[in-house]
């Protein structure tokens, strides 16, 4: 039985996309901080079982993150996925799971880490930008990269219109990043990610198109 866990801590759009991609699982759980978070609706209405650990409820980032530990455990999941997750996990939690512990970042990564990514892509004039799935690590938005996707920025775009347009690419590699670790095509070696049978192409991305 393979068992997919997805932490969300808002609506889980990622999660949604996961959900509906027909992977190869038996069982998904989706746990949220967040008692409000409407992801939780979403989880339950797609035949997942949908948890809450609120993090409010306790003192500390480490002991909250043992008792999410705790609970992800009870489920002896194959992979954790974040999507949305919006709380920084203590080192210990990520090395109990490294390996298994994979995110998705909306930025191409190492540019951009952190919050507001289409908001410093624009500011700094790039006319690419994108997505990362990432394995995740003790150092934030920096572990091996999985799969990326990307997305030509345009001229009158704003952080909304790039952050949709960057959306709609995520929910199309975050699964199949997860679909590949399930089926056992990731090799993880120091901080590269190599996979089994994927199709590579040598096409080149142009933003602006290039002039004959």
């Amino acid at each position: 039985m393979k068992t997919l866990v997805i932490l969300i801590s808002g609506r889980g759009s990622n999660m949604q996309a996961l959900l509906e991609a027909g992977l190869p699982i038996n069982r998904a759980v989706v746990i949220s901080n967040n008692p409000d978070a409407e992801g939780l609706k979403i989880a339950e209405s797609l035949g997942a079982r949908a948890l809450c650990i609120n993090h409010r409820d306790f003192q500390d980032r480490e002991t909250f993150d043992t008792a999410l530990a705790t609970e992800i455990n009870r489920h002896q999941p194959n992979l954790i996925a974040l999507a949305g997750f919006m709380r920084i996990l203590s080192h210990d939690f990520v090395q109990q799971y490294q390996g298994r512990l994979i995110n998705i970042h909306p930025s191409l990564l190492p540019a951009y880490p952190g919050l507001h990514t289409h908001r410093h892509a624009l500011q700094e004039g790039v006319k690419i930008h994108g997505c990362t799935v990432h394995f995740v690590t003790a150092t934030v938005d920096h572990g091996p990269i999985v799969i990326q996707a990307a997305v030509p920025v345009m001229p009158d775009d704003t952080s909304q219109a790039l952050a949709n347009r960057v959306l709609q690419a995520e929910h199309r590699i975050y699964p199949q990043a997860v679909r590949w670790f399930l089926q056992d095509q990731l090799r993880l070696s120091g901080q590269v990610v190599t996979v089994s049978r994927a199709t590579t192409h040598d096409s080149v991305i142009y933003s602006p198109g290039l002039q004959n």
